[in-house]
């Protein structure tokens, strides 16, 4: 399911217009961005939580050339399934 589908299930679950599911699903993912910016961590109970976490510096090799390169530190963010959720799969 991609974002568009996403706008349209939610369409259907509410009965309201196309653009006030567009406004509801970017609403809640830019409230997910807002909790991992401030607080590292946003926990849904029954759906999951969604974690920021810090990958080390490491030693890579570049595909093309076999060179091997430096890559920097950085951030990403983890998701871990709840309970609910992964029952139903």
């Amino acid at each position: 399911m991609n974002k568009a589908e996403l706008v349209e299930s939610v369409q259907k679950n509410l009965g309201a217009s196309k653009a006030e599911a567009e406004r509801a699903v970017a609403a809640v993912i830019d409230s997910i961005k807002v909790g991992l910016k401030k607080s590292k961590n946003v926990q849904l109970i029954g759906f999951g939580t969604f974690k920021v976490a810090e990958r080390a510096a490491r030693m890579g090799v570049n595909p093309k050339t076999g060179q091997k390169i430096k890559i920097k530190k950085s951030k990403t963010v983890k998701f871990s399934a709840g309970k609910d959720l992964k029952s139903k799969i």
